[in-house]
C-alpha cells in the first residue's frame, strides 16, 4: 500500500508525515507524533476516550483517518493546558473536584469538556449530561466529572 503526505498543525506546530491510508488519527497522533494523551478505549468511536478537537470541533480520533485531516488544526488533551504546563481551568476542575479516578477517560473527557464550554459556557446539568453522553467513565459515577463542568463553567465565565 503507498503512503500518502500529511501535513497538519497539531497544538500550535506543524507536524508532516507519510501515512497509510488506513491510519486513524488516533494512532497518527499517538506512534507518528508522540501524543500519547489520546487514549484508544473501544475503537469505534463509543467511548469517547480519543476525542480531540478538529477545527475547533469535538471528534473521535479514531474514527478519522489521518489522511483526512490534511492541512486542518487539532487539539489533543496535551495542547489544552496552558503552554506554561499551568493546568487550564476544565483540568484543575477535574482534579479538584475528583472527576477522575484511573485517568484513563480522562483527556477525552477534558477535550470534551473544552469544547462544550466554549460552545455553552454556562450550561445547566441537563446540557451538561448530554453534552458528555459520548464520554464512558467506569470509575467515577458522573457526579464528580458535572461538578468539574459547574465549576470550570464558574472559573470562566
Amino acid at each position: 500500500m503507498h503512503e500518502i503526505p500529511v501535513e497538519v498543525t497539531i497544538n500550535g506546530r506543524r507536524h508532516s508525515a507519510t501515512v497509510e491510508p488506513r491510519l486513524t488519527l488516533a494512532d497518527y497522533l499517538r506512534e507518528k507524533c508522540g501524543l500519547t494523551g489520546t487514549h484508544l478505549g473501544c475503537e469505534h468511536g463509543a467511548c469517547g476516550a480519543c476525542t480531540v478537537l478538529l477545527d475547533g470541533q469535538a471528534v473521535r480520533a479514531c474514527l478519522v483517518f489521518a489522511v483526512q485531516v490534511d492541512g486542518q488544526e487539532i487539539t489533543t488533551v496535551e495542547g489544552i493546558a496552558g503552554d506554561n504546563g499551568e493546568l487550564s481551568p476544565v483540568q484543575a476542575a477535574m482534579k479538584e473536584c475528583h472527576g477522575l479516578q484511573c485517568g484513563f477517560c480522562t483527556p477525552g473527557f477534558v477535550t470534551s469538556i473544552t469544547a462544550l464550554l466554549r460552545d455553552n459556557p454556562s450550561p445547566t446539568d441537563e446540557e451538561i449530561r448530554e453534552g458528555l453522553s459520548g464520554n464512558f467513565c467506569r470509575c467515577t459515577g458522573y457526579q464528580g466529572i458535572v461538578n468539574a463542568v459547574k465549576r470550570a463553567a464558574e472559573a470562566t465565565g
